[in-house]
This record gives structure tokens, sequence and C-alpha cells, in this order.
């Protein structure tokens, strides 16, 4: 129960550390689209070649010569990953000549990642149905007082951290009340909270200051 505040601030960060298969709508779609789209996206007045990386078909195509922008698995057999990885300002992409940066380590790694996995894409994330995600096994089952602690455990076993010790009913009334309120508990509110020993107790503080 008193650990809300830090499994809600954990939880999204952890697609992107290594617990889960590399999204292409949250982790790759941004990347193609902000560094890639200009010229190889769905812009015809813009688009440089017929090669698109909007459109699965077309981004794992036969290029000619036995090429692929996209080879499922392999990222040194993909075009696209040998381009963005090239130190050649000619054939390196995003064009060095056309003034554009080369794409960060971790914008390059994700890319590594996900091609090594399979590529697969997505089509537009207000189309996919929400799953529920399988909680990992943790080393501290006993830690675990909801779903989203078993993601942040399994991170911090990642990391070979151990979990801090619980907050007190004080410093988490006022952790909360500045989260939700951006101001600080009054006094009444911290003792009305801390005599409050029933099991519903910091859920009824939430919804109060909701």
């Amino acid at each position: 129960m008193l650990r809300c505040t830090l499994t809600l601030t954990f939880a999204l960060p952890l697609f992107a550390v290594g617990l889960f298969a590399v999204e292409f709508n949250r982790e790759i779609r941004p990347i193609l689209s902000d560094r890639c789209f200009a010229c190889h996206g769905p812009d015809t007045g813009n688009r440089k070649t017929k090669m698109r990386l909007d459109v699965e078909a077309s981004a794992k195509a036969d290029l000619g010569k036995g090429r692929f922008a996209i080879v499922p698995g392999d990222p040194t057999q993909s075009e696209l990953f040998r381009r963005v990885t090239s130190d050649s300002k000619t054939l390196r992409m995003p064009p060095a000549y056309a003034g554009h940066d080369k794409l960060s380590e971790p914008e390059i790694e994700v890319l590594r990642k996900w091609i090594a996995e399979g590529a697969a894409y997505q089509s537009h994330w207000a189309f996919i149905a929400p799953t529920r995600p399988v909680p990992p096994s943790v080393s501290k089952p006993e830690w675990v007082g909801n779903p989203i602690d078993a993601f942040v455990l399994a991170r911090l076993d990642r990391e070979k951290l151990v979990p801090s010790p619980e907050a007190g009913k004080r410093t988490l009334a006022r952790r909360v009340t500045f989260d939700l309120t951006g101001l600080p508990p009054t006094p009444a509110e911290t003792e009305a909270f801390v005599n409050d020993s029933s099991p519903k107790a910091y859920e009824s503080m939430v919804d109060r200051l909701l």
C-alpha cells in the first residue's frame, strides 16, 4: 500500500531498460518519424526514394542487388542499420550533407535491438487493444504489494539493488500531497492519516486529494 507513489513513478520507464521486447509504436516509430520519415515517409513531396520506412512491406522489400533496408533478425545485413552507423558522411543517414545530426547511441542501440528481435511493425496504437503484461518473477515476492511492484523489483534485481525501507506515514502523507496538489499537507491532515489505522487509509487519502 505505502509504495504506490514509488510504483507510479517508475512504471513507465521500465519498457526501455530491457525488461520487455522493443515495441515499434513506443520506441521505434518516434525515431523513424523524427529522423527518417522526411525522406522515407508518407510525404510524396519530400520522399527521396520509393523505399518507405513507414510501410512495413516497403521497408522489408528487396532493394536490388540483394539489399534490404530491414532484414528481420539481422541488423548487420540491414541497410537501415548500416547507414545509421556508417562513418562515411556520404553514406550515413540521416545525411550529414543535409545538415542532419547522427542518431544518438541509445537510438542506434534500440534500432539494433528491434531489428534483432524481428523488426515487428505495429498499426497505430489507437487500433491496438491493450493487454495486461504478466508480472515478472522477483527475488522477494513478499515485498510485492501490487502487480506494478513486481516490475519495479525486477528492475532493482537486475541492477543488483535492494528496495529502500518503506516510508513512514508522515513522510508518505507529505509526498503524496505534494504529488497530487503541489502543496504540503496541513498538520491536521497529516495527523488524521497517521491516526487512521484502517487498511484503506492511504487509498482514502488519495481519493480525498484527487
